[in-house]
C-alpha cells in the first residue's frame, strides 16, 4: 500500500505557434521588424486604392500608372537619380518638397512626444499658430540687431510660446484631469481667432502699415533664415531645414537617452506602474505637452523666417501642417527616423500632386489635391487598423478561433 499520492509529472504548456500566436508575440514581430510592416503596407494599400479611384474616374487602364508616374515625377525625387534629374525644374520641385517637409517634422513631433506619454496632441495647429504670431512680433521688432542675435531671439521666443500654449492644456489635465483632445482643440480655436483679431481688427496689434490688408508688416531681414539651395522660380530651401533635423535628434535623445525621457515613456506605458515607482505623472503630463507644444511653435517660427515673411489672415483656414502632423507621426510610429521618411512622404505627395505639376492629358489637375487628401486619409485608417487587428487577434480565444482546446490528461490518486 502507498503511503500517499503518486508523484505526478506537470504537463507542459503547449509552445506558441511559430509567427507568434498572441498579441505580444505579434507586437515583438513589429518590433523586431523596426517598426516597418503596418507603414509600408499602409501606404502600398493607400496608393492602390488611390490608384483604383484614378482608374475610375478616367476610365483608362493606363490612367494609374501615368498619373503615379507625373507625381513621382514632380516631386523632385528623381533628382537623385544620376543622368535622369539634373534640370533645374527637378531641383526646384525637390526644393519645395523639402520645404514642406520641415515644418511638418516639428508637427510630427509635436504629436509624437505627447504621445509617448499617452497623450493625443490635437493642438499642434494652434501650437504652430502662437509660434508664428509671436514670431512676427519679434521679427518686426529689434531693427539694427545683429542676424545671429535677432534670429535666436525670435526662434526662442516661438519656441517658448508654443510651449507655453501647449503646458496650457498640460496644466489642464494634470490639475482637473480634463482630457487633452478636448483641450488643444479648445485651443486651436482660440490661437486662430485670436490671430485673426491681430491681423483684421482697425487697432489689430500685429497689423501691417495698410489697415486695409489684413496682414502683418514683413520680418526685417536681420530675423531671415539664410538661403541654402535656390534654383530661381520658386521659394528657396532655407537653413531651417538644419534646424528641424537637429529637433529631431533632441527628441530621440531626449526620449531614450535622459531621465525626463526614460519618465515621459513610463507615464505612457502604465501612469499607475509609474506613479508607484515614484514618478510624478503630473509633471510628466504638463512637461511632455508643453515640449510638444514647442516642437510645433518652433514650426511656426521657422516657416515665417524661412520663406513666408509675413501672415495674412486667409492663411488660417489654409494651413493645416498641425493636423497633417498627426498623420506625419502615426505613420512614423512616433520613431525619430520613421517620422523623418513619413513627413518626406507627405511633402512629396503635397508637392507632386500640386496642379501645376499634372498635366489635364493625365490626369484632372483640380482632382489631384484630393486624391493626395484621400491618400494621407486612407494611409491613417490602415496604420489605425493595426490596433483592430492586434484587438482581433486577442479577441479570437473568445469566439473559440484559435482552434481546439487541448485537454489535459485526468490525474488520480
Amino acid at each position: 500500500m502507498s503511503d500517499g499520492p503518486a508523484a505526478v509529472t506537470p504537463v507542459p504548456p503547449p509552445p506558441e505557434p511559430e509567427g507568434g500566436g498572441s498579441v505580444s508575440g505579434l507586437q515583438a514581430f513589429y518590433d523586431r521588424a523596426g517598426g516597418l510592416l503596418v507603414p509600408v503596407a499602409a501606404a502600398f494599400l493607400a496608393f492602390l486604392i488611390g490608384g483604383i479611384v484614378v482608374l475610375v474616374t478616367e476610365k483608362s487602364l493606363t490612367a494609374p500608372f501615368e498619373a503615379y508616374k507625373a507625381i513621382f515625377e514632380g516631386t523632385g525625387v528623381t533628382w537623385f537619380i544620376p543622368g535622369v534629374g539634373d534640370t533645374a525644374e527637378e531641383a526646384r520641385d525637390l526644393q519645395q518638397t523639402l520645404l514642406i517637409t520641415t515644418p511638418l517634422i516639428l508637427t510630427a513631433l509635436a504629436v509624437a512626444f505627447a504621445f509617448r506619454c499617452g497623450m493625443f496632441n490635437i493642438g499642434g495647429q494652434g501650437q504652430y499658430w502662437v509660434g508664428l504670431l509671436t514670431g512676427i512680433w519679434f521679427g518686426t521688432h529689434f531693427d539694427g540687431a545683429p542676424m545671429a542675435l535677432h534670429i535666436t531671439l525670435t526662434v526662442v521666443a516661438a519656441l517658448l510660446a508654443g510651449a507655453l500654449w501647449g503646458g496650457i492644456a498640460g496644466a489642464l489635465k494634470a490639475t482637473t484631469g480634463a482630457h487633452e483632445v478636448i483641450s488643444t482643440i479648445m485651443l486651436n480655436w482660440i490661437a486662430i481667432w485670436v490671430g485673426k483679431w491681430l491681423l483684421e481688427a482697425p487697432d489689430g496689434y500685429l497689423q501691417g502699415t495698410d489697415p486695409s490688408l489684413p496682414r502683418s508688416n514683413d520680418v526685417l531681414d536681420s530675423a531671415k533664415l539664410s538661403e541654402v539651395w535656390n534654383w530661381g522660380g520658386l521659394q528657396p530651401l532655407h537653413a531651417g531645414i538644419f534646424i528641424a533635423l537637429f529637433a529631431v535628434l533632441v527628441y530621440h535623445l531626449l526620449l531614450n537617452r535622459t531621465t525626463l525621457g526614460y519618465e515621459v515613456r513610463a507615464v505612457g506605458f502604465n501612469p499607475d506602474a509609474a506613479a508607484y515607482g515614484g514618478i510624478s505623472v503630473k509633471k510628466n503630463y504638463f512637461l511632455a505637452l508643453a515640449i510638444s507644444g514647442g516642437f510645433a511653435g518652433l514650426a511656426g517660427a521657422i516657416d515665417l523666417l524661412g520663406w513666408k515673411y509675413r501672415l495674412t489672415s486667409t492663411e488660417f483656414d489654409a494651413n493645416l501642417l498641425g493636423f497633417v502632423g498627426i498623420a506625419v507621426a502615426l505613420l512614423g510610429r512616433n520613431k525619430a527616423v520613421g517620422i523623418l521618411f513619413a513627413a518626406f512622404l507627405f511633402g512629396a505627395l503635397d508637392v507632386g500632386t500640386s496642379p501645376r505639376q499634372l498635366d489635364p492629358e493625365v490626369f484632372n489637375p483640380e482632382l489631384a489635391t484630393n486624391l493626395a487628401t484621400m491618400i494621407q486619409a486612407l494611409i491613417i485608417a490602415f496604420v489605425g487598423a493595426e490596433f483592430l487587428i492586434l484587438y482581433l487577434w486577442r479577441a479570437r480565444k473568445r469566439v473559440g478561433w484559435a482552434g481546439p482546446r487541448r485537454v489535459e490528461p485526468e490525474l488520480k490518486p
